[in-house]
């Protein structure tokens, strides 16, 4: 295994940890759902001989910490962070890779409405944009009923709602047991951050719309991605509603929502072809 280089930057109101390893092309790949760097190990490893492959810990996750005290996130502020990111690693090379997951595929999108001449290609697997939906307000419904019982019941009782509200994926469930000393402590540190992805990120970018106009000017660069497992669940028609506007094909990838975990090595093989 190649050991990344760590380093951190300063942005306005956080300090994050970010890794760099492998050469080429600039790949920058963003967690979701309270995920960190640590989650994208094994795909980052198989595609450093393509790429300059970057992952960090969001701002408020794991070792990004904020400034002060928890506050409500904003899409728009964590798409400058990864704007940041992008600048101090190739500050005048040529146009970046994005890849986003769940929440992370939220800024990975709206990065592309904001600074689309920085990126070469954005694949946006199983964004949670559900303010794009026909039944929107039935799904703002549902995530702001799954912050409120994290309120009320914590973390646990809500995310046991928000797995049955999403629907049980197809296909056997995958077998995380026998995980290595370092994903296990990943998966550490990212259960740590369940209290700050309910309380303070699930319902600001679950409510979160992009700007369409920007996003239709530059829809050629934005690849819309979901699981194969996932097939017509509430967390997989987000990105089928964006390849339906844009009349491409929805890129399929192995496992679920989560599939960058418990499908590494396909999952990278996926990626890797996406972007050739």
């Amino acid at each position: 295994m190649t050991e990344p280089v760590v380093h951190l930057l300063k942005v306005p109101g956080a300090t994050l940890r970010y890794e760099v390893r492998g050469t080429g092309p600039v790949l920058l790949l963003i967690a979701g759902g309270g995920g960190d760097a640590g989650i994208f190990e094994p795909v980052a490893e198989a595609l450093a001989d393509r790429f300059t492959v970057v992952t960090y810990d969001p701002r408020g996750h794991s070792r990004s910490p904020l400034d002060g005290p928890d506050v409500d996130q904003c899409v728009g502020t964590q798409a400058e962070d990864a704007y940041r990111l992008l600048d101090r690693v190739a500050p005048e090379g040529p146009p970046a890779y994005v890849f986003g997951t769940s929440s992370g595929a939220i800024v990975a999108v709206e990065l592309l409405t904001r600074h689309p001449d920085r990126l070469a290609k954005v694949v946006a697997h199983e964004p949670v944009l559900v303010s794009l939906l026909p039944d929107a307000a039935d799904q703002h419904a549902f995530f702001g009923q799954v912050v409120s019982t994290f309120h009320r019941a914590g973390v646990g009782a809500a995310m046991a709602e928000m797995g049955a509200g999403c629907g049980e994926e197809r296909g056997e469930k995958p077998d995380l047991s026998g995980l290595s000393p370092r994903m296990t402590a990943t998966f550490q540190r990212v259960q740590g951050n369940a209290a700050f992805f309910l309380g303070r990120i699930l319902g600001q970018f679950s409510a979160h719309v992009p700007d369409l106009a920007q996003l239709d000017a530059h829809a050629g660069k934005l690849v819309p991605a979901a699981g194969w497992a996932s097939y017509g669940l509430r967390l997989y028609r987000p990105a089928a509603w964006l390849a339906e506007r844009y009349g491409v094909a929805l890129a399929e990838f192995p496992g679920g929502h989560v599939g960058v975990v418990t499908h590494p090595g396909e999952f990278a093989l996926e990626l890797g072809e996406l972007l050739r």
